[in-house]
């Protein structure tokens, strides 16, 4: 996606984030984050767009704010202040060329509102599912963030930052995300770390993934599980159970 649809992406997902909490009690749970609260979860949205906008628009590195001392304020506020977060970080990244920090060293911009985009989205869906409410994703979207989370878990870097990926090595085993689209991925789990691929049609998989792009976000990002009748899993079952256990953030 471009630098503009990207835009267009992040105001549509933290809009609908916070539409779908309006009204919602701030200490109701959410499911698939057990260890928050609606509030923590809308809190965390406002704090990770504020502080990329910050990292975007100094170019330096700060602390990771803790959703748990979050503070969202009246919930009559939170459509307008997720609205103003989000056009704020757009400002900050400009055109996204500037080199800025990343927890991967300098790129440019773009990159911390690719990752918000990605982060917004998944959480866009935390909200539906704390409210009660069905949610959709575009599909360019979806394969946009597949994209995205991909090109994190196996970047060199990313272990570094979170030791324990290194139980996403492998022997050569691979993992296939096969959209009814014909869009694939195909993930390798090498003795250094893991790689992927862009695939088309079908491919040789030790386990394979099947069902709508959209429905391949969920369960790569662990929103769904592998025996949902909306995903159709063949091959070695046990491979993707230790992938998806071991990328649980």
């Amino acid at each position: 996606m471009d630098i503009t649809q990207l835009a267009v992406a992040l105001r549509d997902q933290t809009a609908a984030l916070a539409a779908a909490l309006t009204g919602t009690d701030p200490d109701a749970p959410v499911p698939t984050c057990p260890q928050w609260r609606v509030r923590h979860l809308i809190g965390h949205a406002d704090q990770a767009l504020r502080w990329s906008a910050d990292l975007a628009r100094t170019g330096q590195p700060t602390a990771v704010p803790d959703p748990l001392l979050s503070d969202p304020g009246d919930p009559a506020t939170w459509l307008e202040s997720m609205r103003a977060d989000a056009d704020g970080l757009i400002t900050a990244v400009g055109e996204g060329t500037t080199p800025v920090w990343t927890f991967f060293g300098s790129l440019p911009s773009r990159f911390w509102l690719r990752r918000m985009v990605a982060d917004m989205t998944i959480h866009r869906a935390d909200a539906a599912i704390a409210a009660g409410q069905s949610y959709e994703v575009d599909a360019a979207l979806a394969e946009e963030v597949i994209t995205e989370g991909l090109e994190l878990l196996t970047s060199p870097a990313t272990l570094a930052l979170r030791p324990t990926l290194a139980e996403l090595r492998g022997t050569g085993e691979t993992i296939l995300l096969r959209a009814d689209s014909g869009r694939g991925w195909l993930i390798t789990r090498k003795p250094d770390g893991p790689t992927f691929e862009d695939t088309t049609g079908d491919v040789d998989a030790t386990v394979a993934v099947s069902g709508t792009v959209q429905d391949l976000l969920w369960l790569f990002s662990q929103r769904l599980t592998p025996d949902d009748q909306r995903v159709t899993v063949t091959g070695d079952r046990s491979q993707l159970d230790h992938w998806l256990a071991h990328t649980e953030f």
